[in-house]
């Protein structure tokens, strides 16, 4: 299922109408490639364009542990990541404020692991967007502002078709899920609440919750090149 095709509005309707999470279809067709490609939630970072920050212009993985219900993050993949879009002149509101995982069940709705992390780990920048992909095509996407009295507003999702975007390329994506995506099997008792009617079996395992990465802290030490200090939330 895909999202609805946006339509071109004059400029006076666009400035009225409610705000839209937009992807290039070669983001798109990335993210639902990554979401096929294996049994558990995969987890990354959506690259904004420089005039458009909800518009998704590429989608990131970094190295994680995934289970069926969560994804854990590499800390130093982290820092990496953000050192390496410094690099290339982009700022913070194009790679570190949409954060982007799959469902592998029909639901998107938000788990309580993906509230507790969202507000954990992205509480601190001035605004932030939690999107999510469900197996069964379902879409969820919510813009929190967290400066001033603060707000959240969830959004509709399209597939924005008017820029240049550059053709599919399924060995690089596959290539990026190998290195980044370490499967991690989760069994229970009984189902995780989003993953639909998907059947794990009955032993039981600790759960990996999402990292504990802060992104002011790494906006903060990417921009001063202090990539080598080591993160633990005992030093912020």
């Amino acid at each position: 299922m895909l999202p609805e095709r946006e339509s071109i509005r004059s400029p006076r309707q666009m400035h009225r109408r409610r705000p839209i999470l937009r992807f290039s279809p070669t983001a798109w067709a990335k993210l639902l490639y990554l979401r096929d490609r294996g049994p558990t939630e995969v987890s990354g970072f959506g690259l904004s364009a420089a005039d458009d920050f909800l518009f998704v212009e590429d989608v990131r993985l970094i190295r994680q542990q995934a289970t069926d219900m969560s994804v854990q993050f590499d800390d130093t993949a982290v820092a990496e990541f953000f050192d390496e879009q410094v690099d290339q002149d982009r700022r913070p509101e194009q790679f570190g404020r949409i954060w982007l995982h799959t469902h592998p069940g029909e639901s998107a709705q938000p788990s309580g692991t993906d509230e507790g992390t969202f507000s954990r780990c992205f509480g601190r920048t001035d605004w932030s967007l939690m999107f999510i992909l469900a197996c069964g095509g379902q879409t969820y996407a919510r813009l929190e502002f967290h400066a001033g009295p603060g707000g959240a507003l969830q959004l509709p999702v399209a597939v924005d078709y008017r820029r240049e975007f550059p053709a599919a390329d399924h060995a690089a994506w596959e290539q990026e899920y190998l290195v980044n995506v370490q499967c991690v099997e989760l069994r229970l008792p009984f189902p995780p609440a989003h993953a639909g009617t998907r059947s794990l079996p009955a032993e039981e395992l600790t759960s990996a919750e999402s990292g504990d990465f802060d992104f002011e802290y790494f906006e903060v030490t990417s921009f001063l090149k202090e990539s080598g200090r080591s993160f633990h939330a005992d030093n912020l």
